[in-house]
């Protein structure tokens, strides 16, 4: 972190906020503890805001919304997983659900009461912390005035200009520990078991893992399949007396003549 020069007319950071968006990823806390105690050693206050940016939008339901983050309040947190903030994946202040006086709920553009609450807890910049949804969001507020810096966090390490997000690594390692052990069941029972990845837009977990872990057939969305030269392999593998196979499949993988569509949650019954 670098303060703001008086000199080019901007004002001097003295206090800043601090935000988790987002699915949970590990390293959130570690990020946490990282910006409190570079804040310290520049002399600013750091203002820790719960539950992404609904600590700012709806503070009533969250007890004030924010609290103070000095160094002993992150002191020991960098192991732990989740975050001590709080997140959440539906707080985009551009696409606000508001209830309506007919008792729908509607998305309003609530950017400008963001702006208005930093303003109000003398925050002079916004650290956000999150996937792409979070830098969208920091990056709309940023083109209002705010200023904000961006910290990637997915597990998907689907952000531009990011050669790896924290939290992918973790994810990876997971993935591989899991197939690793699949292969044991899959070859005793002579089975094709179809493991399933997260990554609906980018296939890095299922590259990465299926590649460290040893699957036979690897399906990312950047890349439309067509199972016929799957089956072929799989057809190959039984025919060298190799009776098992591990296909490995990133959850927005689409064949070659397919549509990809999104579901709302509860609209399946």
């Amino acid at each position: 972190m670098v303060a703001a020069s008086g000199a080019t007319g901007t004002p001097a950071i003295r206090r800043i906020g601090l935000l988790t968006g987002g699915g949970d990823a590990p390293g959130l806390n570690a990020v946490i503890r990282a910006v409190v105690l570079a804040a310290a050693r520049e002399g600013w206050e750091v203002t820790g805001i719960r539950d992404g940016f609904d600590g700012l939008l709806a503070p009533d339901r969250l007890g004030g919304g924010v609290c103070a983050l000095t160094p002993d309040d992150v002191h020991g947190i960098a192991h732990l997983g989740g975050t001590i903030l709080g997140s959440s994946v539906h707080a985009d202040p551009f696409h606000y659900p508001q209830p309506q006086p007919d008792g729908s709920i509607a998305a309003c553009d609530r950017s400008s009461d963001v702006l208005a609450q930093c303003a109000r807890l003398g925050l002079d910049a916004l650290v956000a912390v999150g996937g792409d949804g979070t830098m969208a969001i920091a990056d709309g507020l940023a083109r209002q005035g705010l200023r904000v810096v961006g910290v990637p966090k997915t597990i998907d390490n689907d952000l531009d200009h990011t050669v790896a997000t924290f939290g992918f690594d973790t994810a990876v390692a997971f993935a591989t520990e899991c197939i690793d052990r699949l292969h044991s069941t899959a070859q005793s029972h002579r089975r094709i078991m179809v493991v399933e990845t997260m990554g609906r837009y980018a296939g890095w977990i299922a590259l990465h893992a299926g590649l460290a872990g040893g699957a036979h057939a690897i399906l990312i969305p950047e890349i439309p399949f067509d199972l016929d030269p799957v089956a072929r392999v799989i057809a190959q593998r039984d025919r060298a007396g190799r009776q098992h196979s591990i296909v490995v499949v990133a959850e927005g993988a689409c064949p070659i003549d397919g549509t990809r569509a999104l579901q709302a949650a509860g609209a399946a019954g």
